[in-house]
């Protein structure tokens, strides 16, 4: 193994000097990656790092990519000076590492040599590692959307979701709160829960044990939709690579409007500033606001 690319957006480095088909990507938010937890203590040549925003889970992937490196071995790490590059110094300094950096256009770029000995490892993977979360009771890791907590947004869903009958689907399924409360309705005969993050998925395979529910790694915006499906229930992402970005939701509604079958409902939640009741209004025949509550807006959109 020579290089391992991590990281959305893509990784923007100079490219890797063992060649682009040597290069690995690790990302969990790629699916079909290969997970850097499973890559061998010792055995890659160089790291390539976009690094996250979220404190617990830059700190655990850095740590696995130091872990990863053979001694000599190069770490590469860029981040937006104001989405943890001002911390990426210091964190790594932390790790027992020499660390040379650069500034350039909002970025903070960090290049480590790797080390006889390191420091700290251990502890950083174990703090952003998966776990059951006190509170939550269920599994979740740091970097899955709202990890630790219940979503405000997805708790006002769960509020108003009607009993829910026949074939559906979670897009946008996080560690699996919202199925949880879909399979409480014995009229669903089945649901898949899908989520582009693989950390997600993982969790919700663990939470939601239910025979009726199947787990799937994968991109909402480009799935196969045959328009056949009872329900939909989502709380769609609109930030990508730490940005906001409004037409994830929107895909999100038109790919809910694909999937279902004439008559079929669809129950989206939103933070009230996203403008999608015009996609909302396209892609279905009815549309109707059913809760406005907490800064959010939740709707019942019919096909």
């Amino acid at each position: 193994m020579s290089t391992l690319l991590y990281g959305r957006p893509p990784v923007v480095f100079d490219p890797p000097s063992t060649g682009a088909g040597a290069a690995i990507q690790t990302s969990p938010l790629i699916p079909g990656s290969t997970a850097l937890e499973t890559v061998p203590e010792g055995s890659v040549d160089d790291v390539m790092i976009y690094a996250p925003p979220g404190v617990l889970e830059r700190r655990y992937a850095l740590a696995l990519a130091l872990r990863a490196l053979k001694v000599g071995g190069r770490l590469d790490v860029m981040a937006l000076k104001d989405k943890g590059g001002s911390r990426l110094k210091k964190e790594l300094t932390g790790f027992g590492v020499e660390v040379g950096e650069t500034a350039k256009a909002h970025h903070r770029r960090c290049i480590v040599i790797k080390p006889e000995t390191l420091t700290g490892i251990d502890e950083a993977i174990a703090e952003g590692a998966a776990r059951i979360v006190p509170g939550l009771e269920a599994w979740s890791q740091p970097g899955v959307f709202a990890w630790d907590r219940i979503d405000a947004g997805s708790a006002l869903l769960a509020q108003h979701m009607p009993a829910l009958k026949g074939a559906g689907v979670d897009l946008g399924c996080g560690y699996g709160a919202l199925a949880t409360v879909a399979l409480r309705s014995a009229g669903v005969t089945s649901l898949r829960l899908i989520d582009l993050d693989r950390r997600a998925v993982d969790a919700a395979r663990k939470n939601v044990e239910d025979p009726r529910a199947s787990v799937e790694w994968a991109d909402v915006r480009t799935m196969a939709a045959d328009g056949e499906l009872n329900f939909v229930v989502s709380n769609p992402p609109f930030h990508d690579g730490g940005a906001e970005d409004r037409r994830l939701g929107q895909a999100f509604i038109r790919k809910a409007a694909e999937l279902l079958k004439k008559g079929g409902v669809a129950w989206i939640v939103a933070n009230r500033h996203l403008p999608y009741e015009a996609e909302l209004n396209t892609a279905f025949n009815r549309v109707r606001l059913v809760a406005d509550a907490g800064g959010y807006k939740l709707f019942e959109a019919v096909k």
